[in-house]
């Protein structure tokens, strides 16, 4: 009997040290998701683009197809590289984000570059072809997958970082606990957003009430613009993101004069409103990185269409032309 007390005592201690590593992820996840809420909002923003002008039963499963790719960038590919580059040659964690950033501000200026061109194509749209529904939707939900693994790798690296030193598993828990919870978090509102327009009809023919009624219809006759602000939105968000991620990366490899030339501009321009600085500071270190994203991503687009994209296709063995 004392030993069946004694192994019961041992089984308990053990539960209670469990729990307490359950907490601690738990509680690090949280803060380490907190860290990396700008990332988090650009990555809610972008994805919606992606699923507009399809047929209203597509919108969900093409989310789920995004968010599963989302988990799959993030647990399978993004979570080893990342604790294995963290462990052996940490290094090497900041060159490849500016490659990311890069891709972003050349993704984002694409956007723009529309506006002014718009017979140019996208780098990974082919010329000259009409896609089906199928084929479109192939391309759109690739397209989120490449995008989404940039901003994943933003806000996976932005969490390892803020995660206390501790065992890897302690630390790989941790981030996975990260990388579900924000996943869930990111595509549950971009499904929201992109069915509230369905919502709002229901609304508007089945409510009770003609204030339910006419709240409906206000729904619908407003998420078009929504949806047109979003993508815009999404778009500022990828040059914000990739030119802040671009010129971060200078700074550590010690090429820090633009990023410290946009920090001494935004605390000036804080200082000199006295009203709510902090806010000031970070909304102009915002707008200075994406206007350094936009003509960063500017320059790529050439280099892309002339060099990149031309050399790509020789290797896959592709005429130029297609």
């Amino acid at each position: 009997m004392s030993g069946l007390l004694a192994l019961l005592d041992d089984v308990a201690a053990i539960a209670k040290v469990a729990a307490a590593s359950v907490d601690d992820v738990v509680g690090q996840a949280a803060k380490a998701g907190a860290k990396a809420a700008g990332a988090v909002i650009d990555d809610a923003a972008v994805t919606p683009k992606y699923v507009t002008g399809f047929k209203p039963a597509r919108e969900i499963p093409i989310v789920l197809r995004i968010a599963q790719g989302s988990l799959k960038n993030k647990l399978i590919f993004l979570l080893p590289i990342g604790m294995v580059l963290n462990t052996f040659i940490p290094g090497a964690i900041t060159p490849l984000l500016m490659l990311g950033g890069a891709y972003l501000c050349f993704e984002g200026a694409e956007k723009v570059y529309h506006l002014f061109a718009p017979h140019h194509h996208d780098a990974d749209e082919p010329q000259g072809l009409v896609l089906d529904p199928v084929h479109l939707e192939e391309q759109k939900v690739s397209g989120a997958i490449k995008t989404d693994f940039i901003l994943s790798a933003e806000i996976m690296t932005i969490a390892l970082a803020e995660i206390p030193d501790g065992t890897i598993w302690m630390e790989a828990a941790t981030l996975a606990v990260v990388a579900i919870g924000i996943t869930v978090m990111v595509y549950g509102s971009v499904a929201l957003i992109v069915k509230a327009d369905d919502f709002g009809l229901m609304l508007s023919r089945e409510g009770r009430l003609s204030a339910t009624r006419a709240l409906g219809l206000g729904i619908v006759k407003a998420m078009p613009g929504f949806l047109k602000l979003l993508m815009t939105v999404g778009t500022a968000a990828m040059l914000w993101v990739g030119g802040s991620i671009v010129l971060h990366g200078l700074d550590v490899l010690g090429f820090g004069f633009l990023y410290g030339l946009i920090h001494d501009i935004a605390h000036a321009v804080a200082h000199s409103v006295h009203v709510a600085e902090g806010f000031v500071a970070w909304a102009v270190t915002a707008a200075l990185d994406g206007v350094f994203g936009l003509a960063l991503g500017m320059a790529l687009i050439p280099v892309t269409d002339r060099i990149i994209l031309p050399v790509w296709r020789l290797v896959r063995g592709k005429p130029s032309g297609h």
